[in-house]
């Protein structure tokens, strides 16, 4: 972990670095074992990642608590990985093509939104694909990379170390790189007063008016 990032999540979380990174290391004493990519695992309090297969049993989601659910499928999927059972659940289904030229930047706000509101409103989320190895995770380490001010490793091993099985492929990864630097500016422009912009602007205009009188 850098140390600028180390310096955002103690300031966000109150946390110290070893805290830090005992949290990115996750839960010590879970053996995982191969069966447990067909189960879904709790990555952040009131988030959980795994499989089409987990969602397709209602027992099993209300045994969790889950009360929504995010549906990420390829579009010729569609006909199997669907929302099962939308009298019990609030969903948002995405459809997104699991190749490496697929722009999951553009996507992810959306899922952020609903995955905060929900969270806020005392729910919890699933967030499955079809085998959630790939493309599911990806949507996850960017909401954990841009909840805890993480840096795009931190927040892959963050994941990892929960769903031992994820492994989004190298386009995924490449947007997952990028995504640090968006919410990183983002953040930037959000800490800046908006007063401050508001008078750098009008000096600006004043600097104008003169230049113009000039």
């Amino acid at each position: 972990m850098d140390a600028g990032a180390a310096g955002q999540v103690k300031k966000e979380e109150g946390l110290t670095e070893d805290q830090l990174r005992e949290l990115i290391q996750g839960p010590g004493d879970v053996e995982w074992k191969y069966e447990m990519r067909r189960e879904c695992q709790e990555i952040l309090p009131g988030l959980l990642l795994g499989p089409f297969q987990v969602s397709k049993s209602l027992p099993t989601l209300q045994g969790m608590g889950v009360t929504h659910i995010v549906c990420i499928r390829d579009a010729k999927e569609a006909f199997s990985v669907k929302p099962r059972f939308p009298e019990h659940f609030v969903y948002l289904t995405l459809d997104v093509e699991d190749s490496e030229e697929q722009n999951l930047i553009r996507l992810f706000p959306a899922a952020r939104q609903f995955i905060d509101q929900a969270i806020a409103q005392g729910g919890r989320v699933l967030v499955h694909c079809n085998g959630g190895i790939s493309l599911s995770p990806a949507f996850v380490v960017m909401f954990v990379m841009q909840h805890y001010h993480l840096s795009w490793e931190d927040a892959l091993h963050y994941v990892q170390n929960r769903r031992y099985c994820i492994s989004p492929n190298g386009g995924f990864l490449t947007q997952i790189k990028e995504y640090e630097s968006i919410y990183k500016a983002t953040q930037a422009v959000a800490s800046h007063p908006p007063q401050q912009r508001v008078v750098s602007r009008r000096k600006r205009e004043d600097d104008d008016d003169e230049d113009e009188q000039k």
